[in-house]
């Protein structure tokens, strides 16, 4: 297998090493933003128990809401693939888009020209600050993947992800793709 470097829109798979942590274990990270200056990426196979209404009243409609990583997570974020309906979008890749005008969101969804297949909700963000992604990439703790579902992802089942992108890895970790969460209740 080629090792990728990381790059705007690449998906960072968790490796199974990375048991204990809370915030990452399983998870498949697009990657938003990555630059000298550090990284910033938002969790897709994590969701809450929350529903977008229910953070938002405004909103009639009950999108799920997914962690999307330690960071700031009293802070709604979002990605898309509308951005020629939601003004000052930031093209991630592949046709998905990331933020934009929020008070367009909330008519666009109230209104149904935005479905849950187009956006996806996230509560708080992953950030790595200069170089500190190339150390975890170093010290084994993610894969990075293209992202071969372009704008689809944001559809993306979450239960199955991480398991999914196990398998596709194949080798090694093949292993792994049936391994119970806790490996103590192996």
């Amino acid at each position: 297998m080629i090792a990728l470097k990381p790059h705007k829109g690449h998906l960072l798979i968790a490796e199974p090493s990375i048991i204990g942590d809370v915030s990452f274990n399983r998870s498949v990270v697009l990657l938003a933003d990555h630059n000298e200056e550090g990284s910033i990426g938002f969790i897709l196979n994590k969701p809450l128990e929350y529903t977008i209404n229910e953070l938002v009243p405004e909103i009639v409609k009950d999108f799920k809401v997914y962690n999307g990583g330690p960071v700031e997570q009293d802070n709604l974020y979002f990605i898309h693939k509308a951005p020629d309906m939601i003004p000052n979008s930031i093209e991630i890749s592949n046709g998905i888009y990331w933020g934009g005008d929020f008070e367009s969101v909330l008519e666009l969804i109230n209104t149904g020209q935005l479905l849950e297949k187009d956006i996806k909700f996230f509560l708080g963000y992953s950030g790595w600050g200069a170089n500190q992604l190339d150390e975890e990439l170093s010290s084994n703790s993610w894969v990075v993947v293209e992202n071969s579902y372009k704008s689809s992802i944001i559809e993306k089942h979450y239960d199955s992800f991480w398991k999914e992108k196990m398998l596709e890895l194949g080798g090694e970790y093949l292993i792994w793709s049936n391994a119970p969460e806790n490996p103590s209740y192996n």
